[in-house]
């Protein structure tokens, strides 16, 4: 019985993904999307980066948190895009296991570490505008780099004991009902009780929902209330913008995110809706982010105009 317990659990190693099963005249459009969806998060990324990174100017606190951003949409479109524009390309449905592991590893990386990056941001912009004459002695780089190495941390090792989880469990399945990978899909591969992934999948959402609600819902009421109190009616509009400019953000991440999570625990739900929710979790947040926040801070804006009339347009 040992050796039929071995067989059973001795799946192979590559999975069957439930691809996205376009007819053959959907085949060019998807991968012109997809390939154009990511050329263009990589692009507009790419150059939010390089504007913070190469002007002393912009090495200011709320900068150098807002860097982390990018960097974080590029790992998790990374994460799912190549992949994607290979399975529509050449509408193979197979995929390793290990690299199955990696995509979902990062996956769930970069969606911590954008809640956890916003809540920073929504911090600093509260010490900004509700303590001005304070900012400089409490934002100081030695605590920005803290904080920042406590987002990546706190994201690292709560994704890392979610993962040490999935793999002590034993496999037998091999077929996944989803065009990416990530944890509640490679689960359902598992034949064991998974009780205890559950618990901390879920406590470790809820963990991050109720930091992350909590800092922000308290920080932006503190701004609204410092707003209404505030004579000078420039400061009252920009405050009010910048604010307006992370909620959005925040909220399109948090709809999409928690619509993904409820979509798995929905049986009877259309399939196309779940990939759907799915795969836009790491489309809009990745593509928004750069021009939402590029767009409408003021000093990067200047910076990124300056540099295409100057470098691109001169040459």
């Amino acid at each position: 019985t040992s050796s039929n317990m071995d067989n059973l659990y001795n799946t192979s190693s590559t999975l069957l993904l439930s691809g996205f099963n376009l007819p053959p005249e959907s085949v060019a459009p998807a991968f012109l999307f997809a390939t154009l969806s990511y050329m263009i998060i990589v692009f507009c990324n790419i150059i939010l980066i390089l504007t913070i990174v190469l002007n002393k100017s912009l090495h200011q606190p709320m900068y150098l948190i807002l860097l982390n951003l990018p960097i974080n949409d590029l790992m998790g479109s990374t994460a799912l895009f190549p992949q994607v524009i290979k399975e529509i390309l050449t509408n193979s449905r197979t995929m390793q296991y290990s690299a199955c592991v990696v995509q979902a590893f990062f996956i769930h990386i970069y969606a911590g570490g954008t809640v956890f990056i916003l809540t920073v941001m929504a911090y600093d912009r509260y010490i900004a505008i509700c303590c001005p004459l304070k900012y400089n002695t409490v934002m100081t780089n030695a605590r920005i780099m803290k904080m920042i190495t406590a987002v990546w941390m706190c994201s690292f090792v709560l994704i890392s004991v979610l993962f040490t989880l999935l793999l002590r469990l034993p496999r037998c399945r091999s077929e996944i009902s989803h065009p990416y990978c990530d944890n509640p899909t490679l689960l359902t591969l598992v034949c064991a009780n998974t009780t205890i992934n559950n618990i901390y999948g879920l406590f470790m959402v809820a963990l991050s929902q109720i930091i992350a609600n909590g800092m922000i819902l308290y920080t932006y009421l503190q701004i609204l209330v410092e707003c209404f109190r505030s004579r000078r009616s420039d400061t009252k509009t920009k405050a009010l913008q910048t604010c307006a400019t992370h909620l959005i953000v925040f909220l399109l991440l948090e709809c999409l995110g928690l619509f993904t999570i409820i979509s798995y625990r929905i049986t009877n739900m259309s399939p196309h809706l779940r990939r759907f929710f799915g795969v836009s979790t790491l489309i809009f947040p990745p593509t928004l982010n750069p021009i939402i926040y590029g767009l409408k801070t003021k000093e990067i804006k200047e910076k990124v105009v300056h540099f295409f009339r100057n470098k691109i347009l001169a040459s």
